[in-house]
C-alpha cells in the first residue's frame, strides 16, 4: 500500500512484490480513512512528533544560551553575555577543566581494567567465563552513588576509616590519602564504568584474525609487543568507540562527583550545573546553564565527528575474511590463577568493599572503625528513621517509571526502526540519526533542556513541570537511543518475504506488526525491557535536574538524604534500594538465559 502526501512523501510498510503493482493505493498523511492502513500512519507521525521533540531540545539550550534577561522576556535581546559569564567565573573555568581531567582519569582508570578482562574473556582458556559475563554486566547495574558513598567512608581525609585507622592506630601524622580530589572521583567512576569498556571491546576482539599475530610472534616479536602493535592496532576502533562514549558519560556523570566532591566544593560540569539551575541564595541562572550545555554539546559533536571520521575508515581493519579465519584461544597455563586475582581485585575494590561499608554505616549512629563498642552499637535506628513519606512516594513514582519508560520507548523505537528500514519515506535515515542524537549528546544536556522548553514554552500550554510524566518523557528521550540499535539490529535480520506475504493476504500494516514482527522481535525486546528497568529503577543524573518534591524518586530521595547530612539513612536507603534491585536482577537473568540474547 503507497502514500503520498501533498508534500510527495511516498509509504509503504512493506516491499510489494513486482507481479502487484496494481494494489497501491495513495494514502494521505492528512486524513486516516477506513479503507486506508492507519498505522503506517501512525507510526510515522509518531515518528515525526519524537524527531521534532528531541531536536527541539538542544535548539532550545543554544538559543536560551544567547538570550540575555529573563527567557520569556519578550525585550530580551541576544549576545554572549552567558558565556562570557561562563568562561571569565573562575569557578564555571575550574569546573570545565575539572571535567576535562575527571573524564581522562575515568577512561583510563576503566581501560586498565576492562581491556585487560575483555583480552581474558574472549582470547584465553581463561575458566568461568560466564561468571566473568555475570559480573561484569551486573557491575553495570549497581548505582554509581552507592560505591561513591563507599569509597569516600573508606578514603575521606576526616572520616574514611582507612585514614582514621592509619592516623589513630599506625601513628601517621595526616591522612595519607583523599578519595575527595579528581583524580579519587576520576578512579572511581572508572570503576563503575570498566564493565561498559569490557561489553563494547569483548566482542571487537573476539573477531580479531589470530594469523597475524601468529605472524608477528614468527617474526621474533615478544608477546607483549604483539599485543600492543598488532592486537591494539586492530581492535582500535572498537577501543575508540568505547572510549568516546566513557568521556561522554564523565562529561555527564553526576553521581560520583555529587557525593564525593560537591560537599567539598569540586565541581564538574553537571554538579556546577546544578548549582546553576538551583541555587541556595539566588535565582536560577537559566542563561548561564544553557550557556554551559552548548559548551558540553560541542565537545560531544566534535568527539562524534572524530568517531566518525574513523568509521569512514574502517575498511582498513577488516580482518576477518572467508579465507582460512580460524579464532585461536590462548592457553594461560600456570597464569590461570594470576588472572583471576587481577580480576578479583577489580570486583572488591568496584563493588564488594565500597557496599560492605555502605552495610557498615548504615548500621552505626555515627560513622566511626570497627571495635567492640561499634559492633555493640549498631542497630536499626537509621531504617526506622528513614522518611517512609518521601521513600514511599518516590518507591510508587519509580514503579510507574520502571514500568512505563521501556514499555512506551520500546514501541517509539520500533516505529523508529519500522520507518526507518521498511518504510519508503524520502530522507528516513534521518530518523536513525535523530535517534542516535541522545546517546552522542550528554543526557544532562537533554534534561536542562527540557527543564527551559516546560518552564519557558509548553509553560501556559501543558502544566508539565514537576509532575513525573516530565521524568517519563525525558527518561524516554534518554533511552531512545539504545532501544532504536536494539530493534533495527533485529529487524535488519527479518527478510521482506515474509511480510510480504502478509500483505498479500489482505492484511495492514498493524496485523503485520502485531503477528509477524513483534513475535520475531519479541526475545530482543523482553531482554531491552528489563535492562532500560532497572537502568529506570538505578536513574539519578537525569532525575535530579527535574525533580520537585512530587516527583520524587528512590535515588533522588537517596541524594536528598545525602545532602542533608543524614548519611547513615541515606546509607540505608541504598540497601534497600539495592535489595530490592535483586529479584530485579534474577529476573532479567532468568529473561537473558530463555531468550537466548547474549549481554555482550
Amino acid at each position: 500500500m503507497a502514500d503520498s502526501s501533498a508534500t510527495g512523501a511516498v509509504i509503504e510498510p512493506t516491499a510489494w512484490p513486482a507481479s502487484a503493482p496494481q494494489q497501491k493505493k495513495r494514502l494521505s498523511l492528512r486524513f486516516i480513512l477506513p479503507k486506508e492502513d492507519p498505522w503506517a500512519i501512525a507510526m510515522v507521525v509518531l515518528v515525526g512528533l519524537l524527531s521534532l521533540f528531541i531536536l527541539t531540545i538542544p535548539i532550545i539550550v543554544l538559543v536560551l544560551s544567547f538570550r540575555d534577561g529573563r527567557p520569556i522576556d519578550p525585550t530580551s535581546t541576544y549576545s554572549f553575555m552567558h558565556y562570557a559569564s561562563v568562561f571569565t567565573d573562575p569557578v564555571a573555568y575550574r569546573a570545565l577543566l575539572n571535567t576535562v581531567t575527571f573524564s581522562l582519569v575515568t577512561l583510563v582508570v576503566a581501560f586498565v581494567f576492562g581491556l585487560p578482562a575483555a583480552w581474558l574473556a574472549e582470547r584465553t582458556n581463561l575458566p568461568a567465563k560466564p561468571l566473568l559475563y555475570t559480573l561484569m554486566t551486573l557491575g553495570i547495574l549497581l548505582p554509581g552513588f552507592a560505591t561513591a558513598m563507599g569509597w569516600l567512608f573508606m578514603m575521606h581525609p576526616r572520616i574514611g576509616l582507612v585514614n582514621v585507622f592509619l592516623t589513630r592506630v599506625v601513628g601517621f601524622s595526616e591522612a595519607p590519602f583523599n578519595i575527595a580530589t579528581i583524580i579519587g572521583m576520576g578512579w572511581v567512576q572508572g570503576l563503575s564504568l570498566a564493565p561498559i569498556a569490557f561489553i563494547m571491546t569483548a566482542a571487537v576482539l573476539k573477531a580479531i584474525d589470530p594469523a597475524l599475530e601468529e605472524s608477528a610472534q614468527m617474526s621474533g616479536a615478544h608477546f607483549f609487543n604483539v599485543i600492543r602493535k598488532v592486537t591494539l592496532r586492530l581492535a582500535w576502533p572498537g577501543i575508540l568507540a568505547s572510549g568516546i562514549y566513557i568521556v561522554t558519560i564523565g562529561f555527564a556523570s553526576f553521581d560520583v562527583p555529587a557525593i564525593i566532591g560537591m560537599s567539598n566544593r569540586i565541581f564538574t560540569f553537571s554538579t556546577y550545573l546544578l548549582t546553576q539551575l538551583a541555587p541556595h541564595d539566588d535565582l536560577p541562572h537559566y542563561g548561564k546553564a544553557a550557556a554551559l550545555s552548548t559548551v558540553v554539546m560541542a565537545v560531544s559533536g566534535l568527539l562524534a565527528l572524530w568517531y566518525g571520521r574513523l568509521q569512514s575508515q574502517a575498511h582498513r581493519y577488516q580482518v576477518v575474511t572467508g579465507k582460512g579465519y580460524r579464532p585461536r584461544i590462548i592457553a594461560l597455563r600456570k597464569y590461570t590463577w594470576l588472572a583471576w586475582t587481577f580480576l578479583g581485585a577489580y570486583f572488591v575494590l568496584s563493588k564488594f568493599l565500597p557496599l560492605i561499608i555502605v552495610i557498615w554505616a548504615s548500621s552505626l549512629p555515627y560513622f566511626q572503625l570497627p571495635s567492640e563498642a561499634a559492633f555493640k552499637a549498631m542497630s536499626w535506628a537509621n531504617f526506622l528513621n528513614i522518611p517512609w513519606d518521601m521513600m514511599l512516594l518516590g518507591l510508587r513514582n519509580t514503579s510507574i517509571l520502571m514500568a512505563l519508560v521501556p514499555t512506551l520507548t520500546l514501541a517509539c523505537a520500533l516505529a523508529f526502526s519500522w520507518v526507518v528500514l521498511r518504510s519508503k519515506v524520502p530522507g528516513r535515515l534521518a530518523f536513525d540519526f535523530v535517534a542516535f542524537l541522545p546517546h552522542a549528546i550528554p543526557n544532562i544536556v537533554f534534561g536542562v533542556g527540557v527543564l527551559l522548553l516546560t518552564l519557558f514554552l509548553l509553560r501556559n500550554v501543558i502544566p508539565f513541570y514537576g509532575t513525573l510524566w516530565i521524568l517519563l518523557f525525558v527518561f524516554i528521550i534518554g533511552r531512545i537511543s539504545y532501544a532504536t540499535r536494539m530493534t533495527n539490529s533485529t529487524l535488519i535480520q527479518v527478510h521482506r518475504e515474509l511480510e510480504e506475504a502478509a500483505t498479500m493476504s489482505g492484511v495492514g500494516t498493524g496485523t503485520i506488526v502485531r503477528r509477524v514482527l513483534l513475535p520475531i522481535l519479541a526475545p530482543t525486546m523482553i531482554y531491552a525491557w528489563i535492562w532500560m528497568a532497572l537502568l529506570t529503577f538505578r536513574e539519578l543524573t537525569l532525575a535530579v535536574i527535574l525533580t520537585t518534591k512530587d516527583n520524587l524518586t528512590l535515588p533522588v530521595v537517596v541524594w536528598s538524604m545525602w545532602q542533608s547530612g543524614d548519611y547513615g539513612a541515606a546509607s540505608a536507603i541504598t540497601l534497600i534500594l539495592i535489595c530490592l534491585m535483586v529479584p530485579l536482577t534474577a529476573f532479567y537473568w532468568w529473561a537473558v538465559r530463555k531468550t537466548g540474547i547474549e549481554t555482550t
